[in-house]
């Protein structure tokens, strides 16, 4: 008696070879493309992934701007299905809180870099201005995060009395303030400082300190008002 076996599809066995590649040596060698095939290879079953990995990267320009692009435009690329594109966004969205993790179980002022890569996450991939403020205790460490204003691409609107509320209600002495330039350039405008010297002022009042601010822009470029020595006296970043 014959016994059938399911044909197995054409590429199954470059599949197993991506697999294979990452389990030994993780993702180091990988080409952007190869990363994306291999993503989408556990959301698209018996289906050649890398014309949709080239696709993706020809319509975003990078792995990164994949991996930040929402549902909606992922679902424009030929073949990006609703399920394929909600695993992609998730991917962020998990990084995202990976990043947030750590500065949880850390003193912030002492964890520069973790407090960075937590905005970069947080906002790099937002298309429009938006203002987070991270509120933080006496010793330091993090109470919350809560993202006080959205905008629109060039602009957005924040006032001093909406800083002073989230960090009231947070019972935080400190506050470190986030924002993103979409449009790529992360240097303040003189509007920025300005208002940033309102908020010192304002929240002074209330004896809560305002240790940074950060304008995140596009490609991990960043700017730290404290670093630059436009507030505080210490470098933090």
């Amino acid at each position: 008696m014959t016994t059938l076996r399911a044909k197995q599809p054409a590429c199954s066995g470059h599949r197993d070879r991506l697999r294979q590649k990452m389990a030994k040596h993780g993702l180091d060698g990988f080409l952007p493309h190869e990363v994306l095939e291999l993503l989408l290879t556990y959301v698209i079953p018996r289906k050649d992934t890398k014309p949709l990995a080239w696709a993706l990267l020809k319509k975003f320009g990078s792995l990164a701007a994949v991996l930040d692009a929402d549902e909606k435009h992922l679902c424009e690329v030929p073949g990006i299905g609703p399920h394929a594109a909600q695993f992609l966004h998730l991917l962020h969205e998990v990084v995202k809180s990976y990043s947030l993790a750590q500065v949880q179980d850390a003193p912030v002022l002492n964890s520069p870099q973790l407090v960075l890569a937590y905005c970069k996450a947080s906002l790099s991939n937002r298309q429009v201005e938006c203002v987070e403020v991270i509120c933080l205790s006496i010793r330091g460490t993090l109470i919350s995060t809560q993202v006080i204003a959205t905008g629109s691409l060039g602009k957005v609107m924040v006032s001093p009395r909406q800083v002073v509320d989230c960090a009231l209600k947070a019972n935080a002495r400190s506050v470190i303030l986030v924002h993103n330039h979409p449009s790529g350039d992360a240097h303040p405008s003189q509007a920025d400082i300005a208002l940033t010297n309102t908020i010192i002022q304002a929240t002074a009042l209330f004896d809560i300190k305002v240790e940074d601010h950060i304008v995140i822009g596009k490609g991990g470029n960043y700017f730290s008002f404290r670093a630059e020595g436009i507030i505080g006296n210490k470098p933090a970043f």
